[in-house]
């Protein structure tokens, strides 16, 4: 699935810079609410500035990458002047507030990951699995490892096997429209966690698959948790005909960038 590096992909710190720092998501969202608007061209700096109440100069700075003070109003009016949806606002959020990473986490968490692990153990009519902030496998219940035996393995990673292992472009209907999907979301996760050695990682990992490469050059998308998200699966050691499930997400308290998500029946 993966090609040797060759000189024209760039490393993955310059590959991140590209599409995942806040200045190149304002230039797109400007390009965006421009087509909004049915302008033909990128809502103008100017414009921005005048739908937010700020100088032209203070947002040319923000786009630049100048350090510039940012409230939480601020970032609500860029919002409403960029006209983003709800995850772009959220990441826009994200790039104000810190959170707690895992590694600062203290190993002693007063037994609550183990209550996570009896929640997803309980859940016996669909697939259920916990997943940490690079997604991976934490636990996950019977059905889930029925349905996808590959959750056993050692350092089972839910993104690396959606957007890397080959199994996953069979039993995964509409593919290439879900690897989209799983990217935005991995790029929403750099935004928040530039640093992060797994995030980076799997960075690397989807610049050498030529796909992941091409859906993740196709543009700038963020999407944060995906609540709700829809999926068909051909996964006929299970059943014959096609499965249709809806991603139940939700974030555990006292657990940063942890994920329960259960496979509903859509």
């Amino acid at each position: 699935m993966t090609e040797s590096r060759g000189s024209d992909i760039p490393e993955a710190a310059e590959f991140q810079l590209e599409f995942a720092d806040l200045p190149h998501l304002l230039r797109a969202w400007r390009t965006e609410a421009g087509a909004k608007l049915g302008r033909g061209k990128a809502l103008p700096q100017k414009e921005v500035a005048q739908r937010m109440g700020v100088s032209e100069r203070w947002y040319r700075a923000l786009e630049s990458g100048a350090q510039v003070p940012l409230t939480l109003d601020t970032l609500t009016q860029l919002a409403e002047a960029l006209d983003l949806g709800p995850d772009e606002r959220t990441a826009l959020y994200w790039y104000r507030l810190a959170e707690v990473s895992d590694e600062e986490r203290t190993a002693d968490d007063g037994g609550r990951l183990g209550r996570l692990k009896d929640l997803v153990d309980a859940q016996t009519t669909f697939p259920a699995y916990l997943i940490d902030h690079a997604w991976n496998i934490i636990t996950y219940n019977a059905l889930m490892a029925r349905w996808f035996p590959w959750v056993r393995e050692p350092e089972a990673n839910l993104m690396r096997w959606v957007l890397l292992n080959p199994e996953s472009r069979e039993q995964i209907v509409e593919w290439r429209k879900q690897a989209a999907l799983y990217l935005a979301q991995l790029r929403f996760a750099l935004f928040r966690s530039p640093d992060d050695p797994t995030l980076n990682d799997l960075l690397t990992s989807v610049q050498h698959e030529p796909v992941c490469r091409e859906l993740w050059n196709a543009g700038p998308r963020i999407i944060a948790f995906r609540q709700g998200g829809k999926f068909r699966l051909a996964l006929p050691h299970v059943s014959q005909t096609e499965l249709v499930v809806t991603a139940q997400v939700l974030l555990p308290a006292y657990r940063p960038g942890a994920r329960f998500v259960a496979l509903m029946p859509a």
